[in-house]
Parts: C-alpha cells; sequence; structure tokens
C-alpha cells in the first residue's frame, strides 16, 4: 500500500536524517510513517482525527 502512496515529509523535519514524519494522503485517510523506516508500520487516521492530533500537537 506505502508504495503507491505519494508521501510527502513534514516541513520540520530537518535535513540531517533525524526525526522526521512523512504522511500521505486518500480522500478518507491520512498515512503517517517514519521517513526512515519506508516499509515500517504506518499509522492510518481518518481526516478528523488527524485534525485532532495536529491541534493537540501545535498546542
Amino acid at each position: 500500500m506505502s508504495t503507491a502512496l505519494k508521501w510527502i515529509k513534514s516541513s520540520y523535519s530537518g535535513s540531517n536524517g533525524g526525526n522526521c514524519v512523512e504522511v500521505a494522503t486518500t480522500p478518507a485517510t491520512v498515512h503517517v510513517r517514519d521517513s526512515k523506516v519506508e516499509d515500517g508500520p504506518v499509522l492510518d487516521l481518518g481526516p478528523a482525527s488527524w485534525a485532532a492530533l495536529t491541534g493537540w500537537i501545535s498546542a
């Protein structure tokens, strides 16, 4: 699944290979993964859950 998605690296991720988060979106789901582990686990969230998570993180 993750190979067919267009992954976008977070603008907050540095270029030194540290903590990097990537997201890929579909109409019904926001997929989140660690950019250093492309074949690793993916967190799948609905749009409302993604909005709640990002709102909580930025608070």
